[in-house]
């Protein structure tokens, strides 16, 4: 069965600024990528729809919500917290972002496709219930995964986070949340220092020191992710995936590179076509080397075709 890819034109208009590492550019880097690789031609491209405020009130407190709406700036700049800016075309970039998620749930529960990627901005998971962080908005894979045990009825998704960065929003959304399986891996101590203390069973954490290769990243999943997830039985695979732990990416001080991601995404599609029929839906969420993002975000599509 083909993958679709969902974005939207609105997601590459947010601009945070000359020399913001979150950058209009790291969505044509992918693109440009998936036309030199040829999967272009096999995938299907759709666009993304704006979120709906009920599926956001799903995991965001309803005065945030409205807090982001009403400052959304007409001109200029608002910065939200040292990382995290406004623009007039970051509100409709977000909406899409996260309409992304909800989409692509739609479709592999629906049967329409067995996996989608959604190539969006801004990111989301360290988006908190209350408050915007680390370029992030509106958590987009929290959305997502909320639709799939509301409107749909799951009672058991997986989201599996391999960013350098621990995805605390995510947590934090889903801390009190049993049908949620988080497991997430970072670089520790770093940004958002959060999640190596986290002791919740169904929240698992990865720690990975400064220095870590592929070898320790595949032997920490193995021993903490996988297990627990065959003991979950997913219905739903959902993957946050940040390619900022890549060796080229200056972001970090993780030495992951594009086989790891492939190894991960296959080792994810295991558990997928053993507990949910397959369906998997993979977000983007931090890669800012944009060769190095353009390569691991392909080759985790192509994973995801089962390559």
């Amino acid at each position: 069965m083909p993958i679709a890819i969902i974005s939207h034109p609105d997601c590459a208009l947010h601009d945070m600024g000359e020399g913001h590492p979150e950058q209009p550019a790291r969505l044509a880097a992918i693109h440009d990528r998936l036309i030199a690789s040829g999967l272009e031609m096999i995938v299907r491209q759709i666009d993304a729809p704006v979120v709906t405020r009920e599926q956001l009130a799903r995991v965001h407190d309803a005065d945030y919500i409205d807090r982001v709406f009403a400052e959304a700036p007409t001109d200029g700049l608002l910065m939200l917290d040292p990382d995290t800016a406004m623009t007039p075309n970051t509100l409709p970039a977000a909406l899409r972002a996260a309409g992304a998620v909800v989409h692509a749930v739609d479709l592999v529960i629906g049967g329409q496709f067995q996996a989608v990627f959604c190539a969006v901005r801004p990111p989301g998971h360290h988006a908190e219930r209350n408050r915007a962080m680390g370029f992030c908005i509106f958590n987009n894979i929290a959305v997502g995964a909320a639709h799939a045990i509301h409107a749909h009825g799951l009672e058991r998704v997986a989201i599996i986070d391999f960013d350098v960065h621990h995805g605390n929003g995510t947590e934090h959304i889903f801390q009190d949340e049993p049908r949620v399986l988080f497991c997430s891996s970072f670089q520790h101590p770093f940004y958002p220092f959060t999640g190596h203390e986290t002791d919740t069973p169904h929240i698992v954490n990865i720690t990975l020191p400064a220095g870590s290769d592929g070898a320790r990243f595949r032997q920490e999943a193995e021993t903490h992710w996988l297990h627990r997830l065959h003991e979950f039985k997913p219905q739903l695979v959902m993957i946050s995936a940040g390619f900022d732990a890549h060796a080229e990416d200056d972001m970090s001080h993780v030495r992951l590179r594009e086989a790891d991601y492939v190894w991960i995404t296959r080792e994810l599609k295991k558990v997928a076509d053993q507990y949910g029929s397959g369906r998997m839906v993979s977000a983007l969420e931090g890669g800012y080397n944009l060769s190095a993002l353009g390569r691991s975000a392909v080759a985790h599509i192509d994973a995801l075709l089962g390559h």
